[in-house]
């Protein structure tokens, strides 16, 4: 397996990206490929021989991490790809909370399926519901983490120190969520 940055030629990835998210949840790939050559973000692609096969974008600061992105080859789902990219965060980021978001799996869901696949994914490698969701770019996704405990508060303060204040999340406690 051979991991490289990604660099704004990297058309493949470039592709892989713009085919696993919806046009309205994308950050610009340049943008993302800017970013990437700050201390704090990681955009990178993973590749088995020659094969593009995986993406992702993360940032990280103090005790958080947050997966923004993570994709997989459509045709190389389901065999293990995105659990090794768990795994791998988890080693390079021992101790530190491990925050990502999925679309909510509201029973109304144009594509409640497909949302409670991907939401099942991340459990299966260890995630918890953290019962707190949050609007992005004006999509509702609800908010899991690995590791740790989720801090409103803490998780906040990250996005205003990543993106320079610009960032400010809605995040609130989902009543409806049972068990958390």
């Amino acid at each position: 397996m051979r991991i490289q940055k990604v660099t704004f030629s990297s058309k493949a990835i470039r592709m892989m990206y713009q085919e696993s998210f919806p046009p309205n949840e994308r950050m610009s790939f340049p943008l993302m490929v800017a970013m990437s050559k700050l201390w704090n973000t990681g955009f990178l692609s993973f590749y088995d021989g020659d094969i593009p096969c995986r993406l992702i974008y993360l940032a990280h600061n103090g005790k958080l991490v947050f997966i923004m992105f993570l994709a997989v080859q459509e045709t190389l789902r389901s065999k293990g790809y995105g659990s090794a990219i768990l795994k791998d965060v988890g080693k390079n980021y021992p101790g530190k909370k491990i925050i990502v978001s999925v679309e909510s799996c509201d029973a109304l869901s144009p594509d409640l399926a497909l949302r409670e696949k991907r939401k099942a994914f991340y459990r299966k490698n260890g995630f918890k519901d953290t019962g707190h969701r949050m609007k992005l770019s004006g999509v509702e996704q609800e908010i899991l983490i690995y590791n740790g405990v989720f801090d409103k508060s803490e998780f906040r303060l990250f996005f205003v120190l990543y993106s320079n204040g610009t960032v400010w999340p809605k995040i609130w406690r989902n009543e409806m969520e049972k068990n958390i």
